[in-house]
């Protein structure tokens, strides 16, 4: 299915706990001299325009990002936040960084960047917009691209898992496809991100990657408060394999937000 864009949720209560998570890795990663690739398999726009037509029939940011911001809950100096201050001051506070984004800021020229984006909108608004030599765009399907693109070259590096969940196989897809991924790169940082659902099909993919015996394994899952009546996504998760030496403190501290 390819009726998912991300601009409906940019800003999101889940994105403020993915993408400072994902800071954190690359901020940490990128502290070593020697370059590494990046990879992510559903890669959407790049940036969003938290003022859209889409975002604002949603106002999904302004109980995220938004509320985040007006309560002063993001530490300054974490590197999130530091992407989010450089953007509003340089671009405009209404804009959001998507992955591919925050990857690009917060990567080097020596890096080597690869995004997956299967929808045809999504892959050309991420193509106008992501112009650089160590930028690789692929229109095609992620879980295919990941696994045929790796062992990547810079060897060392991380793949950043976030699929849109709509079809309900996709949680054991994404958990059978990290296997895979392992095996062919038993060295690679694998991360992927999921949501807490009441129906609970999110399970499925934490039985399998939780009891697969996979080396310096990190889990990370919060819960969202909802009010009465409320339906809808009540966390956000995350599972990091091969996680990297020194994030998983700085990781932990991104709980505490919430």
């Amino acid at each position: 299915m390819l009726s998912y864009q991300h601009v409906y949720h940019a800003g999101c209560i889940a994105d403020v706990h993915k993408h400072a998570s994902l800071s954190v890795l690359l901020d940490v990663m990128a502290r070593k001299d020697k370059p590494l690739t990046y990879i992510e398999t559903h890669a959407g726009r790049g940036v969003y325009d938290l003022n859209a037509p889409e975002a604002e029939k949603t106002k999904e940011a302004d109980k995220g990002i938004r509320a985040f911001l007006k309560a002063g809950k993001l530490p300054q100096d974490h590197p999130y936040t530091l992407l989010l201050r450089k953007m509003a001051a340089e671009i405009g506070e209404n804009v959001y960084p998507g992955s591919p984004f925050i990857a690009e800021a917060l990567l080097r020229p020596t890096d080597s960047i690869i995004l997956s984006e299967l929808h045809p909108q999504e892959y050309r608004a991420l193509k106008r917009l992501t112009d650089y030599p160590n930028v690789h765009i692929h229109n095609r399907d992620g879980y295919e691209a990941v696994l045929a693109l790796c062992p990547p070259t810079p060897r060392r590096g991380i793949v950043f898992i976030d699929p849109s969940y709509e079809i309900k196989t996709e949680y054991e897809k994404a958990a059978k496809t990290i296997l895979k991924l392992h095996k062919k790169w038993a060295e690679g940082v694998i991360a992927v991100w999921y949501p807490v659902l009441a129906s609970g099909e999110y399970q499925t993919l934490k039985e399998i990657l939780l009891n697969a015996g996979l080396p310096k394994l990190y889990h990370n899952e919060i819960s969202f408060r909802l009010n009465k009546g409320e339906t809808g996504m009540a966390g956000s998760g995350l599972i990091i394999v091969n996680t990297p030496y020194g994030a998983e403190n700085e990781l932990e501290k991104i709980k505490e937000w919430f």
